[in-house]
């Protein structure tokens, strides 16, 4: 099908006006965050797609996956835009993107039963907003919390910053409505739980947009309590310490809602108000007044333990203010788009993984020797470390985080840059059994180790795809490797 007819096919299916063709909306859709610097430089490499559609309800987005789906027209599911490793790049010439930003009704809050259900559109920030009005939190706090969208967040398996005590999406989900390629709506009913076979939630979720549309969801609430916020914070010698202190805490049962230790590196471009060249390591613990008071000497109780690698303790008021500007907005995105543009050099490009306490010390070791050894243009980086933000009763994650100055073409940035690290950080992962995506998903650009990732289990991914997308028209080249990408992912030799 040609442009021109694909066009007015889609005008008898949707109206007009929620059809977007302007070739600026259609350029910056084309890649998401992955690619900023070479979108800022007007470099991108990659095919725009033929159009931007905003489906209202869900029974609009089954008309246009039928319509895709009949015609073999490549998909990409977007709300919220937000994504940071590929998902949302496009590497087909035939390409329509579903933006689901005006399904943005909160469809009902339910404090008695604990429960919200808004449509795929709904800002996060937006539902916080009048949960606090009644006493109550979502409990989910990325950093993009003033721009995510639903959608987004359920497709691409997100997490906030207080996950240690809220836990993930994926632990607040309790039921979801989604769309697949053949045009069936599915809804997953609300209830705590159930053993009515395999967990089917979760062929939606985490999903990236390669399976199936989701169009509503229905979240967990909680009870809010800001006046027994307690906030801990000191200075250590070293990563070590502040992971044996975190495993401490954790193991011995206690939830603080934050708990993270920040290497030297990564300390520095957070902490200027009392870094001292040292590793960082923060608590906050929130809820009810007794927990809140258990939790936090349980704190410092870890913390004695371990004091030979405390340097001093850090005063309250100080990691409080940190809080306070954890997110960031769109002024902010808009923001590093233009110093991009500007001063051309890369701030904070991330790989986060995960793995069990015994191993992740060991994988942040390996990667820091292994990156200063073999990057070939280490004068380039300004800054390369990590933190661990995200803990759990069996292991925590490792967010790899690595600025540099671009010295090169803009469409070669990734290249000669950004890939070789993201690889290092990867393969010394999940040779020690980690996950080489903790929170951000696979996107485009780790598919090349899903199946490693997965081993035998890649079969079970892999038979999901070929039910539900037989196809093939869902977000080709995200989760599952394709040839024919990887022109994209070597960019020019």
């Amino acid at each position: 099908m040609n442009k021109e007819q694909l066009l007015q096919d889609l005008k008898s299916i949707i109206p007009v006006e929620q059809i977007n063709t302007d070739s600026e909306a259609l350029y910056d859709a084309a890649a998401d965050r992955y690619k900023k610097y070479a979108k800022a430089k007007k470099a991108l490499d990659v095919p725009a797609p033929i159009a931007i559609v905003y489906p209202y309800s869900a029974e609009e987005v089954k008309s246009l996956l039928l319509f895709c789906n009949e015609n073999n027209i490549n998909v990409i599911p977007r709300s919220g835009r937000t994504a940071t490793e590929g998902g949302l790049e496009n590497w087909k010439e035939t390409t329509l993107v579903i933006d689901g930003s005006k399904m943005n009704k909160i469809l009902k809050i339910d404090p008695y039963n604990s429960q919200a259900t808004v449509q795929a559109g709904v800002v996060l920030q937006t539902l916080e907003d009048e949960l606090r009005k009644i006493g109550y939190t979502t409990g989910h706090s990325p950093q993009s919390k003033p721009v995510a969208q639903y959608g987004g967040l359920l497709a691409t398996r997100s997490i906030g910053q207080f996950s240690t005590l809220y836990g993930a999406i994926e632990d607040m989900v309790i039921g979801l409505e989604c769309v697949f390629p053949n045009g069936h709506i599915s809804r997953i009913k609300n209830v705590p739980r159930r053993a009515g076979g395999p967990d089917i939630r979760h062929i939606a979720i985490g999903n990236e947009g390669t399976m199936c549309y989701i169009t509503e969801v229905t979240v967990k609430i909680f009870k809010y309590y800001p006046e027994n916020n307690v906030f801990h914070g000191y200075l250590m010698k070293d990563v070590d310490t502040g992971i044996k202190i975190l495993r401490e805490v954790i193991v011995n049962g206690f939830k603080p809602s934050v708990a993270r230790v920040y290497s030297e590196e990564d300390a520095r471009q957070h902490f200027s108000d009392f870094y001292k060249d040292k590793c960082v390591l923060i608590f906050m613990s929130e809820g009810p007044q007794s927990i809140v008071k258990a939790t936090a000497e349980a704190i410092e109780e870890a913390v004695s333990i371990f004091q030979d690698g405390i340097v001093e303790k850090v005063e309250d008021h100080f990691i409080e203010k940190w809080f306070g500007h954890l997110n960031w907005t769109q002024q902010t995105i808009d923001n590093e788009f233009q110093r991009m543009v500007k001063f051309g050099k890369h701030d904070g490009f991330t790989t986060e993984v995960s793995a069990d306490w015994e191993n992740i010390i060991k994988i942040y070791h390996n990667v820091m020797n292994r990156v200063r050894e073999e990057f070939d243009r280490i004068e380039d980086i300004t800054m390369l470390g990590g933190h661990s933000s995200h803990s759990y009763i069996n292991g925590t994650n490792m967010y790899f985080v690595y600025n540099y100055n671009i010295n090169c073409a803009p469409e070669d940035e990734m290249r000669i840059y950004h890939h070789p690290i993201h690889a290092i950080i990867i393969e010394e992962t999940l040779k020690l059994g980690g996950s080489m995506c903790h929170h951000h998903g696979i996107g485009k650009y780790r598919t090349q180790w899903t199946e490693e990732e997965h081993g035998s289990a890649y079969y079970m991914l892999q038979k999901l795809k070929e039910a539900f997308d037989p196809n093939g028209i869902m977000n080709f080249g995200t989760i599952f490797p394709q040839e024919e990408g990887m022109k994209y992912i070597k960019g020019r030799n």
